[in-house]
């Protein structure tokens, strides 16, 4: 159905995101951390980025910034995810396309993926 790339440094909240990907049928590949998300092969593109905000070596609002400057990333949208910052916050700091305040309601959550995946691929 789609390939997602996720980035959140909360293992259970990793867990429970890529379960509910999988079962709806997405390719999940999962980042702990910031440093592991840049050496990951930059030549794979994803249908989707889901960027958590805190992390322990990073901002998922910069990695977002990167995501946007790098020509073969730009289209491929993005959202982020935060418990703290606001949606004001993360459209200062970057251009996602979507934004999920945490915690969050799973239908909503799918809604989004759905809506950014079909978005992007028409």
């Amino acid at each position: 159905m789609g390939k997602i790339f996720i980035l959140e440094d909360d293992e259970g909240i990793r867990e429970m995101v890529t379960m509910i990907l999988e079962s709806e049928n997405y390719s999940v590949v999962s980042f702990a951390n910031v440093s592991d998300f840049m050496n990951r092969d930059i030549n794979e593109v994803p249908d989707l980025f889901i960027l958590d905000v805190m992390l322990p070596d990073g901002s998922g609002i910069e990695v977002c910034g990167n995501i946007k400057s790098h020509s073969s990333l730009s289209t491929a949208p993005v959202i982020i995810m935060s418990a703290h910052a606001s949606i004001k916050e993360v459209t200062r700091g970057c251009d996602a396309e979507g934004f999920v305040q945490k915690p969050f309601d799973i239908d909503f959550f799918l809604s989004q993926v759905k809506f950014q995946i079909a978005n992007a691929l028409s």
